[in-house]
């Protein structure tokens, strides 16, 4: 596994990538996380729970602008690269490390793969470090697939006396090969306070619809919640709706799992710089 896992990386590096992706992807990779510490992982889990994000903030003028752009159609994939299946005495690992194809703007392509790549290689590194119970798993799932839209979800899961569920999203546009983020969809960052207002809003209508439902929201609350983070986890559906995503542990306790939220276009459409993605 290694061995492939090097090749693989080696091809990546010998394609130039540009000083400011690479900077913004160095960037992402050392961001904290919000999760509440309701449990504790092992000093080399702390390491490996580095999430890929790879982030290419478009200005508003500029997404405006690629959306003028003349239709390249491209045959682009998710394939999987690789996949580490083993079991030993109290601990277990199945990682799948998926692979993007079939983009001409192979900075980018290699970026996003060698960030899945590495993200594979943190959590065998955990698995053979472990000396305790552990099980990991990891697997990806094509969302939507257009001609001008790819949203993959890549999520993981650790069990260590509990459990823990992550969701990462990357979101390509294919004409244009760019990798959306939530600020490239919006004028401006009056996006973040009208989501939040909305997210809070459907909590509400879920807790009092469903008492077994739980949202980090009161007052009283350690940390509630009051924000998403400008950058927050996203995706596009089929419908072309956007979806919030919050991981597990971030707004609510751990049995409601990750949780996410579909934000009604009306709310947003006079925020967002056009209606090429959400409709």
């Amino acid at each position: 596994m290694n061995e492939h896992l090097k090749e693989l990386r080696k091809e990546y590096k010998d394609v130039p990538i540009p000083r400011e992706l690479d900077d913004i992807v160095a960037k992402s990779l050392n961001k904290k996380s919000k999760k509440k510490p309701l449990f504790m992982w092992p000093a080399s889990a702390a390491a490996a729970a580095a999430i890929f994000t790879v982030a290419v903030n478009l200005s508003p003028t500029a997404a405006e602008a690629m959306a003028k752009i003349p239709v390249v159609k491209q045959i682009v994939e998710v394939i999987t690269f690789n996949e580490i299946q083993e079991e030993r005495e109290n601990s277990s690992i199945d990682v799948k490390t998926p692979a993007i194809n079939g983009l001409e703007n192979k900075a980018l392509e290699s970026n996003l793969n060698q960030s899945y790549i590495d993200e594979s290689q943190k959590l065998f590194e955990e698995y053979t470090d472990s000396s305790g119970h552990l099980a990991i798993e990891s697997d990806y799932t094509v969302i939507l697939d257009t001609k001008e839209l790819l949203s993959i979800r890549l999520s993981i899961f650790k069990a260590q006396a509990s459990g823990y569920n992550e969701n990462q999203y990357v979101t390509i546009d294919k004409e244009n090969e760019a990798l959306l983020t939530l600020p490239s969809l919006f004028k401006n960052d009056q996006y973040i306070t009208v989501i939040s207002e909305n997210i809070k809003e459907q909590m509400l209508q879920q807790m009092n619809a469903d008492s077994n439902k739980i949202y980090w929201i009161g007052k009283d609350e350690l940390e509630p919640f009051t924000s998403i983070a400008a950058d927050q986890q996203f995706y596009i559906n089929k419908d072309h709706q956007l979806v919030i995503s919050f991981n597990e542990y971030e707004v609510a306790p751990g049995y409601m799992g990750a949780v996410e939220f579909e934000i009604p276009t009306e709310v947003i459409k006079d925020l967002l710089v056009g209606n090429r993605y959400i409709k």
